[in-house]
């Protein structure tokens, strides 16, 4: 299964918000459309990731509040990216790795989506599901082989039965 596959599921919508944006407003369109990121875009470009995770890092270290902040000053300006074509087999282990919760995805420079954690979790466990049903079915139907016919010669039998 590729990322594409995932896309396709989910649908277009891209919740994305500017880099000069307060967090403050960022915060209020996560809660709004209950999204854990936002795609920082600038001129038509990725620039960066907003998640949950810079937010609670933010609003730690200013004291409980966004106060002034800007989107641009916390947000992940190098985010793990993947393609439409990448493998979900490549994308677990490489969210894994970096503790990511939510991947650009990128054909080129053009932003198609973003995958979450959960997005491929549920994948994973659908595909799961659907193999497991095919080889149930399978065993279910596995042809029953015929009684085979004692040979005369065979060591197994019994000398009564030869």
């Amino acid at each position: 299964m590729k990322v594409r596959d995932i896309l396709r599921v989910k649908g277009g919508t891209l919740y994305t918000v500017s880099p000069d944006e307060t967090l403050a407003r960022a915060v209020e369109t996560m809660a709004q459309f209950d999204i854990g990121s936002l795609a920082v875009m600038e001129h038509g470009e990725l620039v960066g990731m907003l998640t949950f995770r810079e937010v609670i890092g933010a609003i730690a270290r200013n004291g409980g509040t966004v106060g002034d902040t800007t989107v641009r000053s916390i947000m992940d300006d190098h985010p793990m990216t993947c393609t439409p074509e990448t493998e979900l087999d490549q994308v677990r282990p490489m969210m894994l790795e970096r503790h990511t919760r939510y991947m650009p995805v990128m054909d080129n420079r053009m932003l198609m989506g973003v995958i979450s954690f959960y997005d491929v979790a549920k994948a994973v466990v659908e595909m799961q599901s659907f193999e497991n049903k095919m080889l149930k079915a399978y065993i279910r139907d596995w042809p029953e082989e015929e009684a085979a016919e004692p040979r005369p010669d065979d060591p197994a039998q019994p000398a009564a039965a030869r």
